[in-house]
């Protein structure tokens, strides 16, 4: 018997909504909006009206009025909108108008004509950390950078006082996230050095009103993007210290997701898991389900889970993350394509054994397509996804029916793609970094399968030395490494034995960080089977399909009882509990 549905209800419009559609139709809404008692309506009411103006498509006559900076300052204020407001900047922007560039433009002209008022410059400096706050939020780094380096410069004009140090040092942090985030990791180091001025000057000066969690977390993300996993976890560490049940919970979320994403790095899985789950439920507690900071954490979240070998899962992930960003960055967005990056790597990890790679290949696709209309030709970011790029066209090749000259072509497109991927990334980092040792550890791979063993044993090679140089010789970088190096000596080199001690000792990194039922050992129990067939070591053959068919077994079941990737019945604890259970791990 099915269920009758409910009687959908009318519920008319109010008078105020009557009334903002009115203003808002094509016959009065100029004349309204050149009355003198527009700019005195109370601000959420302007903001109405402005949202209507987008969501009828007045996008001209929308950009005129947000392109007026005092206009969009008081648009910045109405701060339960925010979300609206990031929908209509970008709408704008891929209506073609330059808001983001017009808005910058106009508030340094302002830093620059500013009277010698202290009131006047207080608004000012306001303004730049709201106006560079949103430009970051939204994804616009280089107008957002801007904005925030003259308001820096109006911050240390007058830095006096234990409060305009702190003033100054909240212009660091916000300026330290976008270049973090943008990769400007020789200005970052600056922001940095300055921000630590600051905190030391504070201190001396015993003035305690200031909290570091959120300056610790942008220390630890711009670690984090330079792959030096030491430090960023470290100064993880530091901002989890320094959380309080008082503290905006905006704050807590971001301490939160980036010490998980750090505890990751260092393998610490279960105080990963604690601190990503707590992010994820008071994202949802305090945010609404759609709102960006909830995407943000769900972005961590599949991070972590691809991370913890629970790959699906991570996907199904990835994929809400992205579902949520785009009716609020549109089409060309950095928030996009990153999403877009992510999901496209999480796919090929999931595919890698199926072979089908049309949904990676054409979110990788959209990625770079986005971030080579916003990006510079060798920024690192763009030379990420184009290694995610590289290693799916690689399985793509080696997935093709025959030695044929398409797969030659996919392969030396791959190759080209890692070889510049490389090189950047020897230029930005050095030899000694663990960015430098993956492309090493990807062009082993793309050189094995172009038969060019000997070059592919020196990638490899290269990779473990580095690996284990930075993050020691148990590192789970260091057994895929040592893994792939075990395929090229088993399969290729017929160097059985190096092979087999390379094998031993992936199983033991795989079985220490995930335990037996890791999808990782697949590949090595199959590689032991192939060498020890080879040897003619029947008792050996016999043992490792006794495991192979073991972990078959056992991960069915893995796969099986996990438990869904979101739990709606979770609250988050309070976060001294998080802390202690944290510490106590």
């Amino acid at each position: 018997m099915v269920e009758e549905s409910e009687p959908r209800v009318f519920s008319p419009k109010t008078l105020y909504e009557l009334s903002v559609s009115t203003i808002v139709s094509a016959s009065a809404i100029d004349t309204f909006l050149n009355l003198k008692c527009f700019s005195d309506l109370p601000k959420n009411v302007m903001f109405d009206l402005y949202y209507q103006l987008y969501k009828a498509r007045r996008l001209c006559l929308l950009g005129a009025e947000l392109s007026n900076l005092e206009t969009f300052s008081k648009m910045l204020t109405v701060t339960s909108r925010r979300v609206d407001l990031l929908e209509c900047f970008q709408g704008l922007i891929d209506h073609g108008i330059r808001i983001g560039k017009e808005l910058t433009i106009r508030y340094c002209l302002c830093c620059t004509h500013i009277v010698e008022n202290p009131a006047a410059r207080e608004r000012t400096i306001n303004l730049g950390l709201r106006l560079g706050g949103f430009l970051s939020e939204a994804g616009w780094y280089m107008e957002s950078k801007q904005v925030l380096l003259d308001c820096q410069q109006l911050c240390l004009a007058n830095n006096t006082t234990p409060e305009n140090w702190c003033q100054t040092l909240e212009c660091c942090r916000r300026l330290l996230h976008v270049q973090a985030a943008y990769c400007a990791f020789e200005y970052a180091t600056d922001t940095q050095l300055l921000a630590l001025e600051m905190v030391k000057q504070l201190k001396e000066a015993e003035f305690n009103e200031c909290n570091y969690a959120a300056l610790y977390v942008e220390f630890s993300m711009l670690y984090y993007m330079k792959s030096e996993y030491d430090h960023s976890y470290r100064w993880s560490i530091e901002a989890l210290k320094q959380l309080k049940p008082t503290l905006p919970a905006r704050v807590t979320i971001d301490v939160l997701r980036q010490a998980a994403k750090s505890c990751v790095l260092k393998r610490e899985l279960p105080k990963a898991g604690l601190l990503i789950k707590q992010a994820l439920y008071l994202a949802r507690q305090v945010f609404d389900r759609e709102h960006p900071v909830y995407s943000n954490v769900l972005k961590d979240y599949g991070f972590y889970l691809l991370n913890f070998d629970s790959i699906v899962n991570s996907v199904t992930i990835y994929k809400k993350a992205l579902h949520i960003r785009k009716p609020i960055f549109g089409r060309t967005n950095l928030h996009i394509a990153l999403a877009h990056e992510d999901l496209a790597y999480a796919l090929y990890v999931c595919e890698y054994n199926s072979g089908k790679f049309q949904q990676a290949s054409d979110h990788i696709g959209k990625a770079i397509d986005i971030m080579e209309k916003l990006l510079h030709g060798d920024h690192l970011l763009l030379a990420s996804a184009r290694r995610v790029q590289a290693l799916i066209l690689e399985e793509v090749a080696l997935d093709s029916a025959s030695a044929s000259v398409s797969q030659q072509n996919l392969l030396f497109r791959a190759k080209c793609l890692h070889m510049s991927a490389l090189q950047l990334t020897r230029k930005v980092f050095g030899e000694i970094n663990v960015q430098t040792a993956k492309h090493y550890g990807n062009l082993g791979r793309l050189f094995q399968s172009m038969r060019n063993f000997e070059a592919a044993e020196e990638m490899h090679t290269r990779a473990i030395r580095i690996k284990e140089k930075l993050l020691g010789p148990n590192d789970y970088e260091v057994g895929l490494s040592i893994g792939h190096l075990a395929s090229l000596y088993n399969f290729h080199m017929n160097r059985y034995r190096d092979a087999e001690k390379l094998y031993y000792r992936s199983i033991a990194i795989g079985l220490k960080l995930f335990g037996k039922s890791y999808s990782g050992l697949e590949y090595d129990y199959r590689g032991l089977l192939h060498v020890y067939t080879k040897l003619d070591e029947h008792e050996k053959v016999m043992e490792y399909q006794t495991a192979l068919n073991n972990w078959k077994v056992l991960r069915f079941e893995h796969v099986r009882s996990e438990d869904p990737p979101i739990d709606l019945e979770r609250r988050p604890q309070p976060i001294g509990d998080v802390i202690d259970t944290f510490f106590s791990i």
